[in-house]
Order: structure tokens, then C-alpha cells, then sequence
């Protein structure tokens, strides 16, 4: 297609979001004669509004008890908005193209707060182009409405459908582009420099993404003080493999303001990353640091440092992590709601205990294969965190029926339980029942149902 038909007041089609092979498309209301597969790629046509009346003739033979059935055309238009409010972006495209009403309908910028789009056969660079490029007709060259942008799983994104969000969209303020292994560092700087109110980014198994800053011409733009000031606050770096200390190192000095940091299975991080983190977001709330086998006690030590802030920990499967690491935590961050300690094989009673003392208002709690945390634990976590509402000893080999009793003749509100592979009696798991009647059990015993 060429650019004048890019020009003209138009409607992408669902083709854009549909390959040709889908199930969604082969059927006959998704059938369109303005869509073509080239060496089986979907290729995206534009369209002009539709007219105001249909005029085939098989429609005009409608008779008059059918078309008293289309009630939906006697709605008014705000619960029109309404229901089109909740559905994807490719279905607000079909819409679209029904008829002239509709089209109005489904262009109104209040439904177009946010773009979602999934599936790894989708060319999401061209439909990211064509969309926008819709969105700024009454304000050429920029998107004043969208906020945000979800292309989750689209393995076809490429930077340059990340430099067309940061070029139109200057509101942006949530981004997802989780599995999205072909976008790098430099997209992803065009994005945090061109959208200064950007707060939600997720770039987990973004394999290339190895750093979050500014773009060299934006940060010679701003003085010092300001080109730090990145409002990202939620950052999800999952999956990022190739992640290394300088590299955290540049993400905290530049991103202040993060309240919500999820680094799993980061496995390059070691404690000197942690330091560095400490030294610049002292405002988090939210950190993970699971599968991160570097990270030791000394680790443990840094994180402490943002004290009653902290309150949702996970560092499962970091084995180098002992109770020393444990009393760390437990003795700055007493507001901790949320810890998972799965894996850490150095944990023991000592460490639950000092725990349970200082974190009273501990809600869940994951110390799954964690051979060393017996009974003796269970009745120090039983009898100091009364609201304890989430419990998991999967694979805990020393626990037994008598510590669930303790656990569940005090914790009337726990609502999971997961004792699998846990030698543990029926009766003890009847116990809980009658006493925790909110609580789910996930067991592996046979004989209790």
C-alpha cells in the first residue's frame, strides 16, 4: 500500500492484528478483500469509513421482523463506548468497519487509552505504525491519549516499532514488552527519554536489554540533577540473562523513584549490584531477586537497609542465603508482608523464629524445600504471626502433623496450605480443615479428600 492510501482517513484492518491462517479471520465476518498474504506475512490495508446505509441486495431483502432483531443499534452511544470498552484492539478494529455509527464509535479516544496486542506471528512494527498514525489525525505527529501499550509475547516486535511508540505517544505511562527478544537497549532508551511520564515498564526475557538510562542526546539536553530523574517506579527486568552489576548499577542511578523491582533469574547479579541499588532507590517496596545464586547474607545485609519499606521479598533458590541473611531482614524490615525463601537450604528454626519475633505482620510465607525448618519452627511462626493467611512447606521433609496443628489451632485466617511431599497424617490435615474452614490444602496424600 502505498503512502497516499497511508493518508487518508482510514480504518486498519483486523488483518493487521490477524494473520490469515487464524481462526478468527477464516470465517465470514472476518473475511475482508482488502487484505493479502505475501509469502505468508499478513499485509495491512487501509480503509475509508463505511458507508452510512448497507446496500447489498441480500440485506435490502431483510424483512422486517430481522432487522427488528438488531436492538443493539438502539443502544445510545455511551453504552456503546461502554461495551466496546472491553475488547481487545483487534476487535475494536472489526467495529469499526460495520458501519458509519460504529466507526465514530470505536474511534473515540476514550477507548483508545490503551493498545493490546498478542501473538508471535504478528507484524505488531507495522500495526504499531498504522494505529498511531489513525490516533494523531486531529494531533499530527503525536498521540495525546494513549497511555498504554501491551504487546506482550509479540516476538516480532523490533526496535523500530518501539521508536514509532516513542516518536507519537509522549503520554505513554505503561509499557509491556515481555518476550519481546529482538528489542535493545537503544529502543528502549528512546522510550524512557521520549515519554517522561513513563512509571510501568516490563522488559522480562528481553534477552538484550541490559540497561535502562537515557539516550547520550537527552541526557546533554537536562542538567545532571534532572537526567536522573526517570519516573519509572515498576520495573520488571525477569529473564534478563545478561543483566550485570554496572548495568543495575546505571538502572538506580537513573531510575530513583522505583517502587517495584523484579530481577529473577538475573543470574549475573551478585551482592555488589544489590549495594549498588541500596545506595540510590531507598523507596522500594517490592523486590525480587529469585534464582539469583550469587546473592548471599552479605546481600541480605544491603537490602535490610530499606528497613520498614520492604514489604514484599523473594530470593527462592538463592542457596547462598542463611539465617544470618534471615535475621538481617527480620530485624530491619518488621512491616514485611510477603517473604519467599523457597530453595534457601540454609534456613533453619533459628532463622523462622527470629523471623516470627520480628515480623508479626507477615501475611504469606514460602520456606518450601527447606529441609532444615521443622516443627520447632512452625510453632515460633504459629504463635507470633496470627495473620498469616499463605504457608507453603512443600518438600519440607522434617515437618509433621504436629505442626500443623499448632499452626492451624492459631492462624484461623489461613487461606493456602501447601504440605506436598510433606509426611504429614489425614488427621493433621482434618485438623486444619476444622479449624481454617477458609483454608486450601495442596497435599499429596491419597487418603485425605
Amino acid at each position: 500500500d502505498s503512502d497516499l492510501s497511508m493518508r487518508t482517513l482510514s480504518t486498519p484492518s483486523p488483518a493487521l492484528i490477524f494473520p490469515p491462517n487464524s481462526p478468527g479471520f477464516q470465517n465470514g465476518r472476518g473475511s475482508s478483500t482488502s487484505s493479502s498474504s505475501v509469502t505468508g506475512e499478513t499485509v495491512a490495508m487501509v480503509h475509508s469509513p463505511p458507508p452510512t446505509r448497507l446496500t447489498h441486495p441480500l440485506i435490502r431483502l431483510a424483512s422486517k421482523h430481522q432487522k427488528e432483531q438488531a436492538n443493539i443499534d438502539r443502544l445510545p452511544d455511551h453504552s456503546m463506548i461502554q461495551i466496546f470498552s472491553f475488547l481487545p484492539t483487534n476487535q475494536l478494529c472489526r467495529c469499526a468497519r460495520v458501519c458509519r455509527r460504529w466507526y465514530n464509535l470505536a474511534w473515540d479516544p476514550r477507548l483508545w487509552r490503551t493498545i493490546r496486542l498478542t501473538g508471535e506471528t504478528i507484524n505488531v512494527d507495522r500495526a504499531l505504525k498504522v494505529l498511531t498514525r489513525r490516533l494523531c489525525q486531529d494531533t499530527p505527529n503525536v498521540c495525546l491519549m494513549l497511555e498504554t501499550v501491551i504487546v506482550s509475547g509479540c516476538r516480532r516486535l523490533t526496535d523500530r516499532g518501539l521508536y514509532t511508540i516513542a516518536q507519537c505517544c509522549p503520554e505513554l505511562r505503561r509499557l509491556e514488552v515481555s518476550g519481546c527478544y529482538n528489542i535493545s537497549n537503544e529502543a528502549v532508551f528512546d522510550v524512557v527519554s521520549l515519554c517522561p511520564n513513563l512509571e510501568h515498564l516490563d522488559v522480562s526475557g528481553c534477552s538484550k536489554v541490559t540497561c535502562i538510562s537515557l539516550t547520550r542526546e537527552a541526557s546533554i539536553k537536562l542538567s545532571p540533577l534532572h537526567g536522573k530523574q526517570i519516573s519509572i517506579r515498576y520495573l520488571d527486568m525477569t529473564d534478563c540473562f545478561v543483566l550485570e552489576d554496572e548495568g543495575l548499577h546505571t538502572i538506580a542511578a537513573h531510575c530513583t523513584q522505583l517502587t517495584h523491582l523484579y530481577l529473577r533469574r538475573c543470574v549475573r547479579i551478585t551482592d555488589e549490584g544489590l549495594r549498588y541499588l541500596m545506595i540510590y532507590c531507598t523507596s522500594i517496596k517490592e523486590l525480587s531477586v529469585s534464582d539469583c545464586r550469587f546473592v548471599s547474607d552479605f546481600g541480605m545485609r544491603e537490602i535490610a537497609k530499606l528497613e520498614s519499606r520492604l514489604r514484599y521479598l523473594s530470593i527462592a533458590h538463592c542457596g547462598r542465603i542463611t539465617d544470618v541473611g534471615i535475621r538481617y531482614i527480620a530485624k530491619y524490615c518488621s512491616k514485611l508482608r510477603y517473604l519467599n525463601a523457597r530453595g534457601c537450604e540454609g534456613i533453619t528454626d533459628h532463622g523462622v523464629e527470629y523471623l516470627a519475633k520480628n515480623c508479626t505482620k507477615l501475611k504469606s510465607l514460602d520456606i518450601g524445600k527447606c529441609p532444615l525448618v521443622s516443627d520447632t519452627g512452625l510453632e515460633f511462626l504459629a504463635l507470633n504471626c496470627f495473620n498469616l493467611k499463605r504457608l507453603s512447606l512443600k518438600s519440607c521433609e522434617s515437618i509433621t502433623g504436629q505442626g500443623l496443628q499448632i499452626v492451624a489451632a492459631n492462624c484461623f485466617d489461613l487461606q493456602m496450605l501447601n504440605v506436598q511431599d510433606c509426611d504429614v497424617s489425614v488427621d493433621a490435615l482434618r485438623f486444619v480443615k476444622r479449624h481454617c474452614k477458609r483454608c486450601i490444602i495442596e497435599h499429596t496424600n491419597p487418603a485425605f479428600f
